[in-house]
């Protein structure tokens, strides 16, 4: 009897375990969630830049399964596989692997557009953030399609930095396709959403004559850096702020730093690349 009930809990002690492993990258399934977290901070803000990227590149069915659009294998956009080594996600199953995407400094970074390789400065993050997928290869026929089935944003230490790990596990988060969907409303290609109606869905004060004047073709993604990183930033500094006794409205302050910023080019379509030349894959 007390072999059984010692087998018995060494099944529970290790289910515990396997479910601890599973639930201890904290998962962000809303634009809601993503305001939690300290951009600027704690996490680049250019993490939101290179997300809004990511989840416009690659396809979601209506299934919710989301589908690779370029080939990580070839190292496009700068992408490569990810040994994780350091322990930092879940053991991969059978027939998956996980690559990761965000490295500029890869010769093939120089897919990504232009507005990602190259942001306003205030968003320019020193090539620490980057993301994390897991893919399952299928095989059905004469081509493999690449299905993900988990998406990370994470970020990069330098060796010279000490921290004793490549990724920072603190400020690792998982994020849900609902928050994909989401950030894609988002788009800044050829069939935009309007500002307004965008602003208004997610509950924003922002000035979208502000903002399109200084984004320009990049209006979209201004306007979503500006609800997850600044109008949040801006709502704690009155909390903590004296009353004062005047009447004056709060000016929004949407516009990047950077006034080199040129908002009157037209941002790079998010090309697929079967346009460029494919790369040679080439060993870590």
């Amino acid at each position: 009897m007390m072999k059984m009930s010692g087998g018995v809990l060494s099944c529970c002690v290790a289910l515990l375990l396997a479910l601890t492993s599973v639930s201890a990258v904290p998962k962000l399934k809303s634009i809601n969630d993503l305001k939690k977290i300290n951009f600027g901070k704690s996490v680049p803000k250019h993490s939101l830049v290179l997300l809004h990227w990511f989840a416009n590149i690659v396809n979601l069915d209506s299934n919710n399964v989301i589908w690779l659009t370029f080939d990580p294998n070839s190292r496009d956009y700068g992408s490569h596989h990810y040994g994780n080594f350091e322990e930092l996600l879940d053991p991969l199953p059978w027939g998956y692997r996980y690559y990761t995407v965000g490295n500029l400094y890869e010769v093939t970074s120089e897919q990504l557009p232009l507005h990602v390789r190259n942001p306003p400065s205030e968003y320019v993050g020193r090539n620490m953030d980057r993301i994390i997928i897991r893919v399952q290869e299928q095989n059905t026929g004469r081509e493999a399609l690449q299905m993900i089935d988990r998406v990370y944003i994470t970020q990069h230490y330098a060796t010279s930095e000490h921290q004793g790990t490549s990724y920072d596990p603190d400020h690792t988060y998982q994020i849900t396709t609902r928050l994909l969907r989401q950030i894609r409303e988002f788009s800044v290609r050829e069939q935009q959403r309007p500002l307004l109606y965008l602003r208004n869905r997610y509950g924003s004060n922002a000035d979208e004559s502000d903002i399109r004047q200084t984004w320009g073709n990049l209006a979209c993604l201004g306007l979503l850096l500006f609800i997850v990183i600044e109008e949040k930033s801006s709502s704690n500094q009155r909390h903590n702020r004296r009353p004062e006794h005047n009447n004056k409205r709060p000016k929004h302050n949407n516009r990047p730093k950077n006034s080199t910023w040129d908002i009157n080019n037209r941002p790079e379509i998010y090309n697929r690349p079967e346009i460029y030349n494919r790369p040679k894959s080439t060993t870590d």
